[in-house]
This record gives structure tokens, sequence and C-alpha cells, in this order.
């Protein structure tokens, strides 16, 4: 296995993305990588990593590469507990809502961001089949943003504890599946779908005829990516699992 990281030009300037290729010479099909609110980092490296080893390109890109190293607004070493911190104080808060994470789910961010991959993708001598996404918590979201945005260009999608899926927001994704073409899945952790907002993105999945899968997961939010306190490996387990069998009923052709 091969992790590397590159310069992908977007039009709104270079952006680090992180490429890990399996042993062998493929092709393969390939999956984009949504990190979580705390950035590319080891964690999400690993989670890549992890996909890769079951014969995929896997493509992670920065979607925090419009605004300065996170790093800086932390003011020491990146982990999603060390992000968790940032909403215990307001004006922490206020400034990676506005400075990072609305930027990167912004549907005409993803849109350029996500565009470029896509199109580094296509070009690929190693890639052949078709494209899934994967994310987790903010990623999650953005995951599903980009199959509203991409929609036959997205096969599968999956979202893990993900958050905001369904809100009173003009923006909110649930109001926007109607343009989905991939197969979804999503396995949001303990509150991250209540009863009532679950209800809401089941209805317009079905009246989009998407065909989707809700599994809703006994774990708290942060279970899949091991540098959360919340982390929880039977849960992670079982995200593997489910991911795999999504990846591997869509994306070979």
């Amino acid at each position: 296995m091969t992790t590397s990281t590159i310069q992908l030009e977007t039009p709104d300037g270079p952006c680090t993305t992180e490429v890990v290729t399996p042993d062998g010479g493929g092709p393969w099909p390939a999956v984009i990588v949504f990190f979580d609110a705390a950035g590319l980092r080891p964690a999400q490296t690993r989670i890549a990593e992890r996909i890769a080893s079951s014969g995929y390109v896997v493509v992670q890109p920065d979607l925090f590469h419009r605004a300065p190293p996170l790093s800086t607004l932390l003011g020491g070493p990146v982990t999603l507990g060390a992000v968790s911190k940032v909403f215990q104080d307001p004006e922490l808060r206020g400034k990676f809502m506005h400075g990072y994470y609305l930027p990167a789910v912004a549907y005409g961010n993803l849109e350029k961001t996500i565009g470029a991959v896509l199109g580094h993708i296509a070009k690929r001598p190693d890639f052949r089949g078709l494209v899934g996404t994967t994310g987790y918590c903010m990623g999650g979201n953005a995951s599903l943003r980009a199959a509203t945005i991409f929609g036959d260009k997205i096969a599968a999608t999956a979202a893990f504890h993900p958050g905001g899926l369904v809100t009173d927001q003009p923006d909110s994704p649930h109001t926007r599946v109607k343009t989905v073409k991939s197969r979804v899945y999503l396995g949001p952790a303990i509150g991250d779908l209540p009863p009532e907002a679950e209800a809401k993105l089941r209805a317009e999945f079905d009246a989009a005829h998407v065909h989707y899968e809700v599994e809703n997961y006994e774990a708290k939010h942060g279970y899949a990516v091991d540098d959360a306190e919340s982390y929880d490996s039977a849960a992670a387990e079982r995200h593997y699992a489910a991911l795999a069998k999504l990846l591997r009923e869509t994306l070979h052709v």
C-alpha cells in the first residue's frame, strides 16, 4: 500500500489531497473520503488506508484548504477531542464555524473542490470502475451533499455519525436529495438523527426514489474515528463491514 500527498489545483487554489493505493498495479474503483471536523490527520489516514486495503484508490481532500491550518486555531495538536473543546468557547466556536466548517460544506465550495477531485480520479491510469464516497461527522454531511451536487458521477454514498442532515435551514441536505443518483447508506450514532428528523429524511428519499438504508448505531458520536474519546471498536468494525458491502455492490463494473 502506498500513501502519498498531492497538491490538487482547484478554482480556489491548491488543495492538499491524500491518495492511498493498494499494492499492485490496479486498476481499481475509487473512494473519496470526507474527514470529520478535526481535518486531515493520522486517524483519518488510517481510515483511508483500511478502505484502500480492500482494493480501492482512496482520495481524501483537505476540505479546509481555504483556511489556515487548523492547528493555528487550536494552538496545539489536532484531534477530534481538541476540536470538540473548541465548542465550549463561544469565540473559538464562531471562528471554527465561519472559517472552517461552513466553508467546507458549502455547496458551491464542494462543487469546486470535489469537481477537481473527480477530474483527478478520471485521469488516473490506476482507476477503473465507479466512484463512491464516505464521510464522518461533518464529512458525512459533506458526503451526502456531494451526492446531491454530482448526481450520477457518484455511485455510492456513505455517512457515519453524520451531523446536520435535517435542519430548518434552506440548505439542509434532506431538501436536496431529489438529485441523488447513488446508493446511500447512513449510520447515525445516538442522537445524530432523532426520530422526527429521520422520518423527514426517509420521506424525501422515498419521494426521490433513492436506494437508501439507515442503520442507527448504538454508539456515541465519533464511534468510527480512533482518536475520538467516543471511539467504539465494535461499532467501528460494523461500519467497515457495512461500507465494504456498499462499495462491493456498487463500484465494480
